[in-house]
């Protein structure tokens, strides 16, 4: 069969690896693609993953059997219902799925009305009232833009001064564009931090390996929150208890809770756990392979990973 990646990172490159792989793929595209999918992959840099016309043209034109859709954009913008309109079998979420990813605020309210664990959270839409929140709230705390931030649109305040002035960075500044229309405010929590990726088709999931990233810049931690710099597999944190414990209460009850929504979700989800004193809990979700967990957990896959991907459709 023959296959487009839509995507150009490290993560779509893993990706493209794993599916060279596969017995049943014979040719693969990617768009826009990069230097190290081009190996082996047909490419083709001019398309942007949210031009969507030209993605659905360029695969008519390939006459491609799949459509594997990898960053968050395309997922929350709705790339997913185009391409399934025009008649591609696609993998990843469709557009009321990847709220999941795509609103902070969303899937928080949606962890506190199925009781799945997470921080205490307050959700403000002017600074106005989150600066009066600040003012009685016990530090250190966390500030989250709502929307889509390329994994930066979080700030880790330890004073209140420290904490006005990430409101101001984030809702009034627009540091972080759009996605800072809104914002969540967090307890920090403690712990070690771990990964999760899973695959799941609506009802059923099934969690891949552990993970877990370098994620503040610095040495020892001092720096800002980054997207990720660097990775390993499996976390030496991640026990089986604790992979019971996050079965039972964290993984099938946030699919259970995404179905009872009418937003079934098939694709990959992405768990950012929190391994606290008082037991697992979600730092975050995100609705695909994440970058650079992706390149650390696909190439310890030991199943067929198209397969997988028709499971999941």
């Amino acid at each position: 069969m023959k296959v487009l990646i839509v995507g150009g990172g490290g993560r779509e490159h893993a990706i493209a690896v794993s599916m060279k792989k596969s017995r049943r793929v014979e040719q693969i595209y990617c768009v826009p693609g990069n230097a190290g999918i081009a190996g082996i992959a047909e490419c083709n840099p001019s398309i942007g993953v949210m031009e969507f016309d030209k993605i659905i043209s360029y695969a008519r034109e390939k006459a491609v059997d799949l459509v594997f859709v990898a960053p968050d954009d395309p997922l929350v913008g709705g790339l997913v219902d185009a391409l399934q309109a025009a008649g591609f079998r696609t993998f990843g979420p469709d557009q009321k799925a990847a709220v999941l990813e795509g609103s902070k605020a969303f899937s928080k309210d949606l962890m506190k009305k199925y009781h799945i664990p997470t921080a205490a959270y307050e959700t403000f839409d002017a600074s106005e009232e989150a600066l009066r929140y600040l003012e009685t709230a016990r530090m250190p705390i966390v500030l989250k833009a709502d929307g889509l931030a390329l994994g930066k649109g979080v700030l880790i305040c330890n004073t209140l001064e420290e904490a006005r002035a990430g409101v101001k960075e984030i809702m009034e500044d627009k540091h972080f564009g759009s996605a800072g229309n809104r914002m969540v405010v967090e307890e920090f929590m403690t712990g070690r931090e771990v990964s999760v990726l899973s695959f799941v088709d609506g009802r059923t999931i099934k969690p891949m390996t552990s993970a877990q990233d370098h994620k503040r810049a610095k040495d020892g931690d001092q720096g800002l929150n980054t997207g990720g710099m660097g990775n390993f597999s499996p976390s030496p944190f991640y026990t089986e208890e604790v992979d019971a414990f996050c079965k039972k209460y964290i993984y099938q009850p946030t699919v259970d809770a995404m179905a009872a929504e009418g937003r079934p979700f098939k694709g990959v989800i992405f768990f950012g756990l929190m391994l606290t004193p008082e037991g697992p809990k979600v730092l975050e979700y995100n609705a695909r392979f994440g970058d650079p967990e992706a390149q650390v957990v696909l190439c310890r896959m030991k199943n067929d990973i198209m397969d997988v991907v028709d499971a999941c459709i």
